[in-house]
């Protein structure tokens, strides 16, 4: 087996300044990919990308608010101008806003629409082309679309309707296209990560922070890592084999 199995493909990883899509950005390199790292922080991108280079990588940042529409879409353009195709795409970039409904601020609600739903169902349109063009002529033949979700994406819970309403239209939306495009070899995914230690918390108000940590303050949480490891898995796999679907918990977390 080839000890890097995506030599001569190319990924786009959103939302790379941190957590789960900073060590997704990291694996794939390691694998062979040449990385392209989009996301608002571009000191973080930097750094990201000079680590990557320094380890023997092919990396390169984009900076960009994917819930505006045409830089979205300009990321996946600059990742095909830089490298002439996208074999992987990895959408991760995502908010979580707890809390309850009933008076909710409806800007919260409009961010995690815009970017768990809006710059998802952008990216992907704009990767589409590219995506069923690098099936067809890569040495591998086969291209993947991975799409993160959340446990949220199963399991509705008081306290999470609209990050709930996000994750359930991701995981309909990827089922619907996997559908429509695994014939050609373009391999829909979807990972559903329970409670990872990553800074997605760190954007909750004071009681919702309250509440996520008397749910998770005694449970050993998953290290991104552990995600990137299951992305990477799934991306690797021969032509054959597609991974649609992976639901990733801590052990100790329930539900």
């Amino acid at each position: 087996m080839n000890a890097r199995p995506l030599e001569g493909t190319v990924a786009l990883v959103t939302g790379a300044s941190s957590g789960i899509g900073e060590a997704t950005a990291r694996r794939l390199a390691a694998e062979g990919a040449a990385v392209v790292a989009a996301a608002r922080r571009a000191d973080r991108l930097e750094a990201l990308v000079d680590d990557l280079v320094a380890a023997g990588g092919t990396a390169s940042a984009v900076e960009c608010d994917l819930t505006d529409d045409e830089q979205a879409i300009a990321a996946v353009a600059t990742t095909v101008e830089r490298h002439g195709r996208l074999d992987t795409l990895i959408n991760n970039a995502g908010v979580m806003l707890l809390g309850p409904i009933v008076g909710a601020d409806r800007r919260e609600w409009d961010r995690m629409v815009q970017l768990n739903v809006g710059a998802l169902l952008t990216c992907a349109h704009a990767a589409l082309p590219h995506l069923l063009a690098a099936a067809e002529d890569s040495p591998r033949r086969v291209a993947d679309l991975v799409n993160i979700s959340s446990v949220a994406g199963r399991v509705a819970r008081s306290g999470a309707g609209v990050y709930n309403l996000t994750k359930f239209g991701v995981g309909a939306f990827s089922e619907s296209l996997r559908q429509e495009v695994t014939r050609r070899h373009v391999r829909v995914s979807l990972v559903e990560p329970g409670a990872v230690a990553t800074e997605l918390p760190d954007h909750l108000n004071p009681a919702a922070y309250q509440a996520f940590l008397e749910r998770f303050g005694d449970v050993e949480r998953l290290e991104a890592e552990d995600i990137a490891e299951a992305i990477s898995f799934i991306v690797t796999r021969p032509r054959h084999v597609a991974v649609n679907e992976i639901l990733i918990r801590p052990t100790e977390q329930e539900g």
